[in-house]
Formats: C-alpha cells, sequence, structure tokens
C-alpha cells in the first residue's frame, strides 16, 4: 500500500483539536491587531492641537497672572531687554513698514530727526505701530530700547539713565 496522500490528523482527537484551532487563533490573531492598533493616544487627524501643552500655550497670553508688588523697587530694563520683548516682533522682521533693526538704510532719515523725535513716536506710536510698542514698559526704557535700535544702525545716542533717587525726608 503506497501512502501517497497521508494526512497528519490520525485520530479523532487531533481532528478535534484543529478544528477548534482553527476557529480559536484567528479569534484571537484579530483581538491582539485590534488591542494593538486601538493603544494609540487619539488625536485629530493629523493634528496635536489638544494636547494639554498646545491648550496651555494657547490660553497662556490671556490666562497668565502675574502678582507685583506695587510699593517694590522697580527693576529698569536694558534697551535689548526691551526690544526683544516688545520691539523685536516688528522690528525683526520689517512688518507694517518698521525699520529692521540694524537696516542703517531704512535708520538714516529717522535717526537725522533726533532722539527725543524717536522718543516720541516710540511712546506715542507712528503708523501701525501703537503707544510704546504695545507694550507696559516704564517711558525710560522705551527710551532705552529706541536708542539701542538707532544705535544699530550707526546712530550715536547715549542711553538715557535713571533719574537719581530723591533722598528720604525726616
Amino acid at each position: 500500500m503506497s501512502e501517497e496522500h497521508s494526512t497528519f490528523i490520525k485520530t479523532p482527537k487531533q481532528l478535534i483539536t484543529v478544528v477548534v484551532l482553527s476557529f480559536v487563533v484567528p479569534i484571537l490573531l484579530v483581538a491582539l491587531l485590534t488591542k494593538f492598533v486601538d493603544a494609540g493616544a487619539r488625536t485629530g487627524a493629523g493634528s496635536s492641537a489638544m494636547t494639554g501643552e498646545a491648550i496651555e500655550a494657547r490660553i497662556k497670553p490671556v490666562a497668565q497672572f502675574v502678582l507685583k508688588d506695587a510699593n517694590a523697587p522697580k527693576t529698569l530694563r536694558a534697551g535689548a531687554d526691551i526690544y526683544t520683548a516688545q520691539c523685536a516682533a516688528c522690528h525683526t522682521s520689517g512688518a507694517a513698514g518698521a525699520p529692521k533693526l540694524g537696516d542703517v538704510a531704512a535708520w538714516a532719515d529717522r535717526i537725522k530727526t533726533g532722539y527725543e523725535a524717536l522718543l516720541k513716536s516710540a511712546l506715542n506710536g507712528k503708523g501701525a505701530m501703537p503707544k510704546q510698542g504695545g507694550g507696559d514698559a516704564d517711558d525710560l526704557e522705551i527710551g532705552r530700547a529706541v536708542v539701542h535700535m538707532a544705535n544699530s544702525a550707526g546712530a550715536k545716542f547715549e542711553e538715557p539713565k535713571a533719574p537719581a533717587a530723591a533722598p528720604a525726608s525726616k
């Protein structure tokens, strides 16, 4: 007798095992694949806009609260610091016609008008620029920022100094 077409299932126990496994194994594979696919974080399609960090970054400009002591001595910031905090948004890119920091040609006519005229424009606003560049700096700090920007384009303005503190009266 030739055994050309023999099968590996020889007993009824083996047949039952093969039939049960033929149903159980695919079901387990589907269940594991479902768990694997479902395990990731769910966000909008192609977006991470709803993460905690993204939401916090969006509301920070309006929701930020800083408690300042009105009686604390004021520390005046340098012109470069004020420039970075308030002026750089427009004067780095040249937005709305603002002269770029260090652009000698753009600043030349403005420098000719003098420090006082530049300071007046910065304090009161000019063109698309709001008063004080839209910030909350002290007038002296704005003056320092004006000197910083003008001097970067070739002016030789002296940085304004803080007024001397009045002696305490007895």
